[in-house]
């Protein structure tokens, strides 16, 4: 009979004991899996992780393979927000309509915030935070190299990616803005001394290489160009040495502020185009601290707590004489 009851109890024990429960899911959805800015946002959520081991909740990040997959970011939204261990969701919208269609649509009681990207000002209800970049503010600054290295203004060519990024689009309004020292143009024509070029903007869908044929392309077609504005370092970060092919014969006129290049972000071979004196100045985001503070904003979503909207994550600004210093450590 005793015997009988320990093994009962063991059975019970072992049973008991089972797999471990799943964590409650934080969930980060970036526009694609290929880019490495995005990386940099999944190594900051990593980081949470290993620092959090003991917690009850997980980050998790996912998003489509690629960055130009705007159907396949939705799909995953919607998949992930259908799963009953998703607590919360951090999304990088790459087409903002569509994200904000699909949140319609799932309807979800968990917290939805943005990181990165935002939606529109007309979908802003939808989310409760948005966490990242002040991409007006990134977007100004950008100007603000472009005209100090030009004062006088001249022909100049924007590079965006995906043209329903709201995140992209605000960054062009606000170089835009510091260009012409006027409000809400949509495209320059003179103003401040600027004019965008026929065929620009140019849109790439965040493609590196796209970024380069298509500045090769500008300025085949425009011999007097004086300069680039890029809303992403994407030409820079995704296709380094056809950057720098094209741009090394124009070094010493890039020296000189004869033909200025403003571009975003300091990822990748960015910092180091910088160093080698082939573009004008960067202004950088900060991805991973974005990674890594997006899992304690869900949780405070979660449980409630008043969060600020927006949430800034700064910017850092390098130039050729900057570059040891210019990133936040």
């Amino acid at each position: 009979m005793r015997k009988s009851l320990l093994l009962a109890a063991a059975a019970v024990m072992v049973l008991g004991a089972g797999p471990a429960l799943a964590k409650k899911q934080l969930v980060i959805v970036v526009k694609g899996l290929d880019n490495p800015f995005f990386e940099a946002i999944n190594q900051g959520c990593q980081k949470w992780n290993k620092e959090n081991a003991s917690s009850e909740y997980e980050c998790f990040y996912t998003g489509p393979a690629s960055t130009s997959d705007e159907a396949g970011e939705a799909q995953i939204v919607q998949d992930m927000l259908s799963k009953p261990d998703t607590v919360a969701m951090a999304i990088s919208p790459s087409n903002a309509p569509l994200i904000a269609q699909t949140i319609k649509s799932a309807n979800p009681t968990i917290p939805i915030m943005t990181i990165d990207a935002d939606l529109t000002k007309e979908d802003a209800g939808l989310r409760k935070t948005y966490l990242g970049t002040d991409n007006y503010l990134m977007g100004f600054k950008i100007g603000e190299y472009i005209k100090k290295g030009k004062p006088n203004g001249g022909k100049i060519c924007t590079i965006e990616g995906n043209p329903a990024a709201d995140n992209i689009l605000r960054r062009a309004q606000g170089m835009r803005d510091a260009l012409s020292g006027k409000e809400g143009l949509a495209a320059l024509a003179g103003e401040g001394g600027w004019t965008e070029v026929a065929g620009c903007p140019v849109f790439t869908n965040d493609d590196g290489a796209k970024g380069v044929q298509a500045m090769t392309d500008i300025l085949a077609a425009n011999p007097d160009l004086d300069a680039f504005g890029i809303m992403g370092g994407w030409p820079l970060f995704g296709a380094p040495q056809p950057y720098r092919d094209l741009f090394k014969p124009m070094a010493d006129k890039i020296a000189k502020n004869e033909f200025v290049i403003g571009a975003a972000d300091t990822i990748g071979d960015e910092v180091a185009i910088a160093r080698d004196g082939l573009v004008t100045a960067l202004v950088g985001q900060r991805p991973f601290e974005m990674g890594y503070k997006a899992p304690s904003v869900m949780i405070d979503l979660i449980e409630g707590k008043t969060v600020a909207d927006p949430v800034f994550t700064g910017l850092d600004e390098c130039t050729k004489d900057t570059v040891d210093t210019c990133i936040q450590k």
